[in-house]
């Protein structure tokens, strides 16, 4: 794994492990939103100091954005790897099933941390809710394209419309992981996911 060294307080230099550090600023901005989260919250979970919190990932947004970057590629996540389902059907389940159960989790902060972080940005990190409303676009497109590839090999009906199902199964799980971040079981988030399910279109 990447390491970088880093002056301790006291002592002599020492390493840290770069993809650790990343996961516990993740949960950081996970849990406090990006603007609730200050320098020290995230050098004091990550175990280094400001110096080499800046020479290994840059400046605070930088930081948030390559903890995005490492959320939405995590080995639990479920966004991509239901795009590769065989059906519509099938992805929509893993995502929706997926989602109902990740939200709720309580090995780590409950809901999404775009989602929160979205809602929550001021106008002074504008740029930052940019980037993550973007990102959740794309998202959304992905799922489209996968939703009309369905359609020209049959397996999704021609009278769905696959841009509005997309952001129908998007905003699903957008309330999800709000309802999630509010204290929703995963038993009552798998109810919300099975309802949604019962009316997806299907041959």
């Amino acid at each position: 794994m990447s390491t970088v060294s880093c002056t301790a307080a006291v002592g002599r230099p020492r390493a840290f492990d770069m993809q650790i550090a990343l996961e516990k600023a993740l949960d950081v901005f996970w849990a406090k939103g990006y603007d609730g989260a200050s320098l020290s919250d995230l050098t004091t979970a990550m175990g280094i100091n400001k110096p080499s919190l800046y020479s290994a990932f840059g400046n605070k947004e930088q930081l948030f954005l390559k903890a995005i970057e490492f959320y939405e590629n995590r080995p639990c996540g479920f966004f991509k790897p239901a795009l590769e389902q065989k059906t519509a059907y099938e992805v929509a389940e893993f995502m929706l099933l997926g989602a109902a159960k990740n939200m709720s989790d309580s090995s780590h902060p409950q809901g999404c941390v775009m989602v929160q972080g979205a809602l929550a940005c001021s106008e002074a990190a504008a740029g930052v809710k940019d980037v993550l409303t973007k990102r959740r676009h794309q998202g959304e497109n992905e799922l489209r394209s996968r939703l009309e590839l369905a359609q020209q090999q049959g397996d999704l009906t021609d009278e769905a419309d696959a841009s509005t199902l997309a952001r129908y199964l998007c905003t699903v799980i957008n309330g999800i992981a709000i309802q999630a971040s509010s204290g929703a079981t995963e038993a009552q988030l798998v109810g919300v996911a099975k309802l949604a399910l019962a009316s997806f279109p299907r041959r």
